[in-house]
């Protein structure tokens, strides 16, 4: 019998991801392309330039063509994009300017129409969909922020206040899929610029951070999932749509009518990894090559011999301020003359386990639920000292999966269930998804960490706040 494939498509925050599937969650192919750095025309203003979000789709789905033989035999497309962006259209569906990144402030705040070239406002998703299917449609579970989505229906609102007070008409919004639903089919025109089959269905999935939980198995209410991201934050699956949460907020899920309970993160989270590292410049970079590691690899492999705590050196993950408190900077607290690079590294994951240690317990607390295990995605998760640096501060078992980057994953089981493969998507998961290696938590780690936390980590910056708002008005 001719095996059939399925592809996933990931278009992340710094990257376009291309992967092809076989029905059991085999990777056979993939591809990448690297987006550009992010417009930053004044200041709020941040914008993914040109068509860059479509380029680097069609760079990445070439790369991973070009070592696939068995296109006849490819199924379907699950699309995955980047969630809280704004996509303004023309009446072609062509873009009218370029795409508003979620940093963009624009993003949150109602839409203003002012440029008369516009006939639609959408998601990535919905962009995506148009340049795919030629199809005005979108699923619904990527629509969270300035929308006029009724979260409990998954439609748009129908009160005419809602749609007055977020800006965008009804003529302006395009039609609304479920997760699973076939959005279209892809055109020949598309075909042949991604050199994949003309006429394969594109399926419905939800936003980035949804469709990676399914993607990393995310279906127990004791299991929670920290997705390792440019944002980091941690997701809990359940069934109802709480309101007026303090400690989290109800996005929706991959699979329809679910929910995924998200806790507040971390803004520029595995961005502050990737600052280091390039912080540490060349020299770093020829030592890792000889060496014959990554730069991460190396650090890693530097930092594992550091001793739990960093000996006394903390990180504040505060690099992008939050919006409630925008004086806030990035700090390193605690040096003295042991400290080396390797400590810094070590000091920047352990302060990521430890914000997310924090997020997760407030969680947990106004659900009421005791957390029993830890699933980590992303790139990061390749890292066995991260990995068992979140066992040790989470006092929990943590695991990884053997596809990291879950979220192209996600979106092919969503295609799975929409073409019958599977008969749902608690049968596709089982099939599709392979658990990797589980990290027991080290008693003593777990005491020392926990020490630090409650007694010095979380009050950080009950003591530095009054200094940096004093900081804020010298340096703007």
């Amino acid at each position: 019998m001719t095996k059939k494939y399925i592809i996933g498509i990931d278009g992340g925050s710094q990257s376009s991801k291309v992967v092809i599937f076989d029905l059991e969650g085999t990777i056979v192919s993939e591809g990448k392309c690297e987006l550009q750095p992010m417009h930053l025309a004044e200041n709020g203003v941040v914008e993914h330039p040109d068509d860059d979000l479509w380029d680097s789709l069609v760079v990445a789905s070439r790369a991973a063509m070009d070592y696939f033989r068995n296109k006849a035999d490819i199924i379907g497309l699950g699309l995955c994009t980047i969630r809280f962006c704004r996509a303004l259209l023309k009446r072609d569906g062509s873009l009218a300017s370029p795409v508003m990144s979620w940093m963009d402030a624009r993003v949150s705040k109602p839409y203003v129409h002012e440029n008369e070239d516009v006939a639609y406002v959408t998601t990535t998703s919905g962009y995506m969909t148009q340049r795919l299917t030629g199809e005005f449609v979108d699923t619904a579970a990527n629509y969270q922020g300035q929308w006029p989505i009724d979260t409990d229906t998954w439609a748009w609102s129908e009160d005419d206040a809602v749609i007055e007070q977020l800006g965008i008409p009804r003529e302006m919004l395009f039609e609304l899929k479920m997760p699973g639903d076939i959005l279209g089919a892809v055109t020949g025109d598309v075909a042949a610029k991604l050199g994949i089959p003309e006429g394969i269905p594109v399926v419905a999935t939800a936003n980035d951070k949804a469709v990676e939980a399914l993607g990393a198995g995310l279906l127990a209410e004791n299991t929670a999932l920290i997705s390792l991201g440019t944002y980091i934050a941690a997701m809990i699956p359940g069934h109802d749509n709480p309101k007026g949460t303090t400690a989290f907020w109800t996005n929706f899920a991959s699979t329809p009518r679910q929910y995924l309970y998200e806790s507040n993160g971390i803004r520029r989270g595995m961005w502050t990894v990737s600052w280091f590292k390039e912080l540490l410049g060349d020299d770093i970079m020829l030592k890792a090559h000889q060496d014959g590691h990554s730069v991460e690899e190396f650090l890693n492999r530097e930092a594992q011999h550091i001793p739990a705590g960093s000996e006394g050196l903390m990180t504040v993950l505060d690099w992008l301020a939050p919006a409630e408190a925008p004086y806030r900077k990035g700090m390193m607290i605690g040096f003295d003359a042991r400290h080396t690079r390797a400590h810094i590294y070590r000091s920047i994951l352990e302060a990521i386990a430890m914000t997310m240690k924090n997020r997760v317990d407030e969680m947990c607390t106004e659900l009421g639920i005791t957390l029993e295990n830890l699933i980590i995605s992303g790139g990061g998760s390749n890292s066995a000292l991260l990995m068992q640096i979140f066992a040790d501060v989470f006092g929990i078992p943590t695991t990884r999966n053997e596809v990291n980057g879950s979220a192209s994953l996600g979106a092919a089981i969503c295609v799975a269930v929409a073409l019958d493969i599977y008969p749902d998507y608690e049968t596709a998961a089982k099939k599709m998804i392979r658990t990797g290696n589980t990290f027991e938590p080290d008693k003593s780690n777990v005491a020392l960490y926990s020490r630090i936390n409650q007694e010095v980590y979380k009050g950080i910056t009950d003591s530095t706040d009054n200094l940096l708002k004093k900081a804020a008005l010298i340096f703007q």
